[in-house]
């Protein structure tokens, strides 16, 4: 705790250190709120929810009300499910097991099949029967490309033959008939059948969410410091730990920043649909004009920091452990060696966490832009000499509750919790008052 102490004082403006400011009780009271939202709103928080724009409004007004100007980034995402398993009959008989693509229409069609090729061009088209079901060879252009011709051609659905067997695949938009997949084999059954009944029970909805940004008030804008953590659960829980753990911690983090003055400035992001994709990560990377993203010196991500069954992974910038994905941008190890820094001065053990492109760390990476974080653990088992390290039970998730409805208050790991959020305090102070 006195080394700790030392080096913050020796980086932060005068007065206690931000990692001093933030209590694991005030940590607490937001993920209380978002626990109290998701019991308000159907058990969940996910993206495009009102759960999810609860706990954005949440986070906004509390941001507000410490004198931030805050942006709500605004994004579409569409959102697709299989409800049922899609089914195929040919003359009355059952085909075998197909694929639903993503993005399928849901529908019950029948209709004589008609064998296009591969459907890449809309010539492959001439002379179809509409209401007939389309049968394409797989290949030649994407799954999208060959639907809006089978579409634009009146097709009642259409039936993708791979050559290599069953497949999963994406039609990229949602569609307006069914689309699945089938191996060759039933693919020629297909074809020499009178009569074809495709069945899909799926659901495709577009949505509109959004990104909570927010940045200090001082601080150079050409050299910015960006945090971030994803904000939205899965649909089939409250994700108090994944990732309700990062957004408050990062939350009180950005409250008791109001008063500080750092030389640079230190821009907060909470993602939206990062369950979904990265896709509130990616849009606002995307949005960045080159000269934006070059003022973006790093970005420090924190997803899951208070699992119950914990390790303390330290996100591995130089690729030293030479395990899963490479290194991340020149000034990742950097980044890396401060969080180390934190975990040594206070005695406690540390691991590395492979950038495995999971979280929301990933867009910035592929934009350039050195990143790390803190990460203590998901689905994968610890092991036992993690066992050794950290405590907790080998051979036992790391959450035993990820992406499930039991992601609730009773799944956090207080003391996990209160060091990652000393840590991500620290290492914000040191990168924030470095020029």
């Amino acid at each position: 705790m006195i080394m700790h102490f030392l080096v913050a004082l020796a980086v932060a403006a005068p007065g206690a250190s931000l990692a001093d400011d933030v209590t694991i009780d005030n940590v607490l009271s937001h993920l209380r709120a978002f626990q109290a939202i998701a019991d308000a709103h159907g058990g969940t928080r996910a993206a495009g929810t009102p759960g999810y724009d609860a706990s954005a409004d949440y986070v906004a007004a509390r941001l507000r009300a410490a004198g931030y100007t805050v942006e709500r980034q605004v994004f579409r995402f569409d959102q697709y499910r299989e409800l049922y398993p899609a089914r195929l009959a040919v003359d009355g008989k059952d085909a075998g097991t197909i694929a639903t693509l993503t993005y399928s229409a849901n529908g019950d069609v029948t209709g004589r099949p008609r064998k296009v090729g591969t459907g890449c061009l809309n010539t492959d088209f001439g002379g179809f029967e509409s209401g007939a079901i389309a049968v394409v060879d797989r290949g030649g252009c994407t799954f999208a490309t060959k639907a809006a011709n089978a579409t634009a051609a009146g097709a009642g659905a259409l039936v993708v033959v791979s050559p290599s067997g069953l497949f999963s695949g994406n039609a990229g938009v949602p569609q307006r008939i069914p689309v699945v997949g089938v191996d060759s084999a039933t693919g020629a059954t297909v074809a020499r059948g009178r009569q074809v009944r495709v069945t899909t029970r799926t659901e495709s909805s577009r949505y509109t969410t959004s990104n909570v940004i927010a940045q200090t008030k001082s601080g150079a804008t050409d050299d910015v410091v960006m945090v971030g953590a994803h904000l939205d659960s899965v649909r089939q829980g409250p994700g108090i730990n994944d990732n309700g753990s990062g957004s408050a911690a990062l939350l009180e983090i950005a409250l008791r920043m109001a008063d500080y003055q750092p030389p640079r400035a230190v821009r907060f992001a909470w993602w939206g649909a990062e369950e979904l994709g990265l896709l509130g990560s990616r849009h606002y990377v995307a949005s960045l004009s080159p000269e934006d993203r070059a003022k973006i010196k790093m970005y420090l991500n924190f997803d899951m920091i208070a699992s119950p069954n914990h390790t303390y992974g330290i996100y591995d910038g130089d690729d030293s452990d030479r395990v899963g994905s490479g290194p991340g941008p020149r000034g990742s190890a950097e980044i890396e060696q401060a969080f180390v820094r934190f975990f040594v001065g206070r005695r406690l053990p540390y691991t590395s966490a492979d950038f495995s492109g999971r979280s929301d760390y990933r867009p910035f990476i592929e934009a350039g832009i050195p990143a790390g974080g803190l990460f203590t653990g998901a689905e994968a088992q610890k092991s036992p000499r993690e066992a050794e390290l950290f405590g907790g039970t080998a051979g036992a998730p790391m959450d035993p509750c990820y992406h499930q409805a039991c992601d609730t208050m009773k799944n956090i790991n207080t003391t996990a919790l209160d060091v990652s959020a000393d840590a991500i305090a620290t290492v914000i102070t040191e990168f924030a008052w470095r020029r």
